[in-house]
């Protein structure tokens, strides 16, 4: 199994942790993983993107041209990765901000209104871990453990508190993702 994995937005949306703690899981599960990050000098607000493979494979090389899934959080990346997922891969995008939607047919589509429950929420911050628990629920890469284990690693130990509050928002991704039709 090797997931090759895009995550894009802007700076600032969780898009590099999310990637991390992907990759952490990864190695919590023996995995060869490879983390690969990519943002602009503005950081928050400028593109930031993040190129994660896990594989039972040793990995080869981070450098990628197509993606078996992308993760996408902004109009800007969509524009630019939508094409860039394999025939038969998924997109599974954020709506908020997104004016032209994915309109591949070669390619499993999926929502999760992030940005909106997290507001509702009002936890923000948690906006990455819905998403991640949206992709999670699409593809299962990663054991909810390993993940849990990942957030343990990557969040500064001063930051543990929040660890329970990532795993709800994780949940609450799983349950309010959906297929798009196309």
């Amino acid at each position: 199994m090797t997931e090759e994995i895009i995550i894009a937005g802007f700076g600032g949306q969780g898009v590099l942790s999310m990637g991390k703690i992907l990759a952490y899981s990864g190695i919590m599960q023996d995995m060869e993983v490879s983390w690969m990050p990519s943002y602009g000098p503005e950081m928050r607000g400028g593109t930031a993107n993040v190129t994660v493979i896990i594989s039972d494979e040793r990995v080869s090389s981070p450098i990628l041209n197509q993606f078996d899934s992308a993760i996408i959080l902004n109009q800007q990346s969509m524009d630019k990765f939508e094409s860039k997922v394999k025939p038969g891969g998924v997109l599974l995008y954020d709506g908020n901000g997104i004016t032209r939607h994915p309109e591949r047919k070669d390619i499993k589509i999926f929502r999760v209104d992030a940005a909106e429950e997290a507001a509702r929420l009002s936890t923000t911050k948690t906006f990455n871990m819905i998403v991640l628990g949206g992709f999670l629920k699409i593809k299962d890469v990663v054991k909810m453990e390993n993940v849990i284990k990942g957030i343990k690693k990557s969040l500064p130990e001063r930051h543990h508190h929040l660890i329970k509050v990532n795993e709800d928002a994780i949940k609450r991704g799983m349950e309010i993702v959906y297929p798009v039709k196309n």
